[in-house]
């Protein structure tokens, strides 16, 4: 049953891309079940092999060490503002994004990022029916960050066409950044993390392929990679460590806002209506909740969630369904976390827009014009992983 659900799932999700299609007629279809293949296998190999599960178990360990070097500097820092036995989100989640910028500033001041980031990226323009600029971007987008992203590409920015701009765009939002991997890892489980970073990477690019197709021409497909300033090590270290803290400060400031106010809508649609703002929006979000794989009886209170992240952002949905967990089965649980990794909110499409505006001023508008239709595809994106891993699970 759960293979047919899913069956339908994809063919909703490629029916809602194809509907708000650019060009219906050049879609390619190949390179869409090529890709859809490969994330099956990679699924498969993940969460159901040894070789996977070790594989995950490593990346957790390094994360799980590189959290507890973190926590030093923490603690020396903000030592004993918390009592014994607590664990404030702000300390234990957020901060640890510093230390975990300052090694991504590093490894791409030794050169080591951007060789790894192109490798893949040409790798990928291999099976992708797309630019090597493309696909290069997603890698770059999932380990600098979707902001950071543009700078690299900054000299070609001015070059593209609309097109072109939007699936630089849709692998920006589809993505997450490499810093905040760890944050996620503290909140579910770093299996469906890890998971879901290599789903989304191939789902932004079938996704892209059926609302946004086009060929780029082979003199058109040209690969060149801004270098960043010249900088000292330490002049570098020190942009990386404000960077890494104003990260933490954004989305500490994010989530005491959103937190507050979805408590305060809650309230209001309570009193109101006698329903909660999130579990009238469960309702709406409950059949892609299904088709997702998510049974009947959790589809409700799964369409809340995932409602939460798309109109605030990841870290307060994830909040909830750690409070939440309990009332969920391990296979929704799954479900849910692969789709809940991903920056597919209302608020990525001002960070995008005014990251390529700041880059140059007339893409970034273009950026502004098409933003709905990037978080639409980036949803779309997550709930295409979510059905592959329900396939697997």
């Amino acid at each position: 049953m759960k293979y047919i659900i899913a069956i339908i799932g994809l063919l909703v999700v490629f029916g809602l891309a194809y509907v708000v299609s650019s060009n219906r007629k050049d879609v390619k279809i190949k390179p869409i079940i090529l890709m859809v293949i490969i994330q099956l296998i990679l699924c498969v190999l993940l969460l159901n092999t040894s070789l996977g599960l070790g594989l995950i178990k490593v990346i957790a360990s390094v994360f799980g060490k590189l959290l507890e070097y973190a926590g030093e500097g923490v603690a020396f820092v903000f030592g004993g503002i918390a009592n014994d036995g607590q664990a404030p989100f702000f300390l234990n989640v957020l901060l640890p994004i510093v230390f975990i910028s300052v090694l991504i500033g590093i490894l791409q001041y030794i050169k080591v990022l951007p060789i790894v980031m192109k490798a893949i990226g040409l790798l990928l323009s291999k099976v992708n029916g797309m630019g090597k600029l493309e696909s290069y971007n997603a890698v770059a987008s999932a380990m600098i960050g979707q902001s950071e992203v543009f700078i690299t590409v900054k000299k070609q920015l001015g070059l593209l066409p609309a097109n072109r701009l939007y699936t630089l765009c849709a692998s920006a939002m589809s993505t997450v950044s490499m810093s905040i991997v760890g944050a996620y890892m503290t909140m579910i489980e770093p299996r469906y993390v890890v998971t879901a970073l290599v789903l989304n990477l191939f789902g932004g690019f079938i996704i892209a392929s059926i609302i946004n197709p086009y060929t780029v021409a082979p003199e058109e497909d040209i690969l060149e990679i801004q270098d960043a300033e010249k900088q000292s090590f330490f002049e570098m270290l020190g942009e990386y460590i404000l960077d890494g803290f104003k990260v933490a400060i954004i989305v500490g400031a994010m989530l005491i806002g959103f937190v507050a106010l979805v408590a305060a809508i809650n309230s209001i649609f309570q009193m109101i209506f006698g329903i909660s703002f999130q579990g009238m929006l469960g309702y709406i979000f409950a059949p892609f909740a299904f088709i997702m794989g998510i049974p009947f009886s959790e589809a409700v209170e799964a369409g809340g969630i995932m409602a939460t992240k798309l109109v605030t952002n990841e870290f307060v949905a994830m909040m909830d369904l750690a409070s939440m967990k309990e009332s969920f089965s391990p296979r929704t649980l799954g479900i849910i976390s692969v789709f809940l990794v991903s920056f597919a909110n209302f608020s990525s499409i001002g960070i995008i827009a005014g990251a390529v505006k700041g880059l140059n001023e007339q893409k970034g508008n273009v950026v502004a014009k098409f933003g709905l239709k990037l978080l639409y595809g980036a949803s779309l994106v997550s709930v295409l992983s979510s059905i592959i891993v329900s396939m697997v699970l």
